[in-house]
């Protein structure tokens, strides 16, 4: 295992049973040359002193905001800065709600509002806790926030039932942390990833436009993964309602032809290119310059097509690793088999998107489910959340890169 060496992380814990298992915690995580110091909740008190901590982990422990000898110098900014990464373990249903809530009524939930350091939440409950839908909400709600989970596991519980919600051993949550949280053990380190995201708009006059229900998430998603997986990463993002991922460079654009100059202003040294942003296939000929006045019962709009930025690509003499998405309402992977014949891909990803029973379905949602497909195989990756399926799919992507031998395609022109 790779180490953690001078790495600064400040382990809070939380008051579940699951408490007790911090100390073989903080000791792994000192072997692997982590410094480390503890944060206690008042519920984590109950279940293990503030005396072992310290013993295990040279280093005083806090668990007071109002601690008035620290916070005399501001103790809780001060530690919120010294911390490389932050990671909660074990964290209760309650800490975990508090947190997507934003609340900062303890020395822990203060520090995490205040660190701009990455934080990690390794979740212990009852499976009937952790299956609750407003537990599940707060997850996908911290995963918006560049949260990262660790876990729960399964298994044989403290209140005698058994499933989902124990909270992961001491020994995978060093690892997470050694391999960035995401399962994908730097498998692109050294890379550069060129991912395209959400909507485009095509303008009809200077207040309508064309577009398409995109959310951005999965491709939103897939750059997390992708910087988890050690890659460097450049999101070229239509207009969407969510924050830019910690660590991804991002390039505003509106429309499909600012798309797909973006595109190729960072093409060169691109490594893989993943294309799930919905691009507008079709585009006013004549926009107005200025607001068209209802004169009549119709209007006609003359379109002409959008530049084709996925064919653009693996049209390059030195093509990048191509990954398309196909996004049907019918036929899901038929279409996307053929989409990766016509455009020459070494990947697509086939979902299908549209209404079902008055729910929309894979635009806008935290969950998919997808089928992985390339010329001599697929894997199907059943429905999830868009982190969880993005992790796969980068360390399919790594998986078949190198299959290949190569970072850049060995497709037949």
């Amino acid at each position: 295992m790779a180490d953690l060496e001078n790495r600064k992380i400040l382990l809070g814990v939380t008051g579940g049973i699951a408490a007790y298992k911090g100390i073989e915690l903080v000791r792994r995580l000192r072997e692997v040359g982590a410094r480390v110091r503890v944060v206690m909740t008042s519920g984590a008190r109950r279940f293990v002193t503030a005396q072992s901590f310290q013993a295990v982990s040279g280093e005083a422990v806090r668990d007071d905001l109002w601690d008035a000898e620290a916070e005399a110098a501001m103790g809780h900014i001060e530690l919120a800065r010294w911390a490389d990464q932050v990671l909660v373990a074990p964290a209760t249903a309650d800490f975990i709600a508090r947190l997507a809530a934003g609340m900062a009524n303890d020395l822990l939930s203060t520090l995490c509002l205040a660190t701009d350091a990455p934080v990690w939440v390794a979740p212990s409950m009852n499976r009937v806790m952790w299956a609750n839908p407003a537990t599940q909400a707060n997850v996908r709600q911290l995963e918006t926030r560049d949260v990262t989970f660790i876990g729960p596991a399964s298994g044989d519980q403290a209140c005698g039932e058994v499933g989902l919600g124990r909270m992961s051993e001491p020994a995978e949550i060093v690892a997470a942390l050694v391999d960035g949280g995401s399962g994908v053990v730097q498998s692109l380190a050294g890379r550069h990833v060129l991912i395209t995201a959400g909507p485009t708009r095509e303008r009809i006059d200077p207040v309508r436009y064309i577009s398409n229900h995109s959310s951005g998430k999965m491709g939103y998603a897939i750059a997390r993964a992708a910087v988890a997986a050690g890659a460097r990463v450049t999101l070229v993002s239509g207009p969407v309602a969510l924050a830019t991922p910690r660590g991804v460079d991002r390039v505003n654009v509106e429309s499909a032809a600012q798309m797909h100059r973006a595109v190729h202003d960072a093409v060169g040294d691109a490594d893989v290119f993943i294309a799930t942003a919905a691009v507008a296939d079709h585009r006013p000929v004549a926009p107005a310059a200025h607001k068209i006045k209802k004169t009549g019962d119709s209007v006609t709009l003359t379109l002409e097509q959008t530049p084709d930025i996925l064919a653009s690509v693996t049209a390059l003499p030195a093509s990048p690793f191509a990954v398309g998405f196909a996004a049907e309402t019918r036929d899901v992977e038929l279409y996307a088999e053929q989409k990766l014949k016509k455009k020459n891909l070494d990947m697509i990803v086939a979902n299908r998107v549209g209404e079902d029973d008055g729910q929309m379905v894979g635009f806008g949602t935290d969950e998919n489910a997808v089928t992985v497909i390339w010329s001599d195989g697929r894997q199907v990756l059943p429905r999830a959340t868009k982190l969880s399926l993005a992790h796969e799919l980068i360390a399919i992507i790594a998986e078949r890169m190198a299959a290949t031998g190569s970072a850049r395609s060995n497709r037949s022109a």
